[in-house]
């Protein structure tokens, strides 16, 4: 796990985007794939079906679209609060949609990679996946309290929105492209509507107008730190979850393994 953290994280700052190079991240997320077989198949001497070429189309798309729905849901909500609103933005879509899709996707790739591919499964190896959900989802949260705008509540909304839910989807898919899908999408949607990503803020094809309080808006940090979205990800992650135990993909502790 540590290996595989160290080097998708490396390849993710080495590949970050910069003036002219702003579609480097796609090269980093090719990048961290490769780093992560690599350690599966060489330090973990483990197979890698999480992360399979078969199911990535279907997988990737489904997940995609739990995104955007869980976005537009949760922005749909706000705005009929009096929260946001929105307007064209006067823009060259190529321009503004290209480095933002870029970034969301070198994000996606290399944040699920090291909390759901390496993070997830090492842990609930050694103490079951309530436990390794539990865990990565907090260090996720951490992990985005510095962004700009976070704030303590922005730092345990992402990490149950977030990290709950990515790990919830993961638990019940057992796929790396269902997450990366949904996580990747999730991103994007919002950055398109004009509305900070994590605090990060890019023009996007529309312009968010927001009134109202923190708690409803999200404020600078953005519709990750609203509480409409924090309840949207909680009714999306309990399905999940009740999925995946039916199913039989959670991992007990060892002390509860026959």
């Amino acid at each position: 796990m540590l290996i595989g953290l160290v080097g998708v994280g490396v390849v993710g700052r080495v590949t970050a985007p910069s003036e002219p190079f702003l579609m480097l991240p796609v090269l980093g997320a090719a990048l961290a794939v490769v780093v992560y077989l690599v350690v599966m198949r060489f330090v973990a001497r483990r197979r890698t079906p999480e992360i399979s070429g078969r199911r990535a189309v279907p997988e990737a798309a489904l997940g995609a679209a739990v995104g955007v729905g869980f976005v537009a849901a949760s922005a749909s909500v706000v705005s009929v609060l009096g929260g946001y609103s929105f307007t064209w933005a006067d823009v060259d879509v190529l321009a503004v949609a290209g480095p933002l899709l870029a970034v969301a996707c070198g994000a996606a790739v290399t944040e699920e990679l090291m909390f759901r591919g390496f993070g997830v499964q090492a842990l609930e190896r050694l103490l079951g996946s309530w436990v390794a959900l539990a865990v990565t989802a907090s260090f996720f949260g951490l992990a985005h309290l510095l962004n700009p705008g976070a704030t303590l509540w922005s730092t345990l909304a992402i990490a149950i929105e977030a990290g709950g839910l990515l790990g919830a989807a993961f638990l019940w898919r057992r796929n790396l492209w269902f997450v990366i899908g949904l996580h990747f999408a999730w991103n994007s949607t919002v950055g398109l509507l004009g509305l900070p990503v994590s605090g990060h803020t890019a023009p996007g094809l529309l312009t968010a107008d927001v009134t109202g309080p923190s708690l409803l808006t999200g404020g600078a940090f953005g519709i990750e730190g609203s509480l409409v979205t924090v309840t949207i990800s909680a009714l999306l992650a309990v399905p999940m979850l009740l999925l995946a135990r039916r199913r039989g993909t959670l991992v007990r502790t060892r002390r509860s393994r026959p």
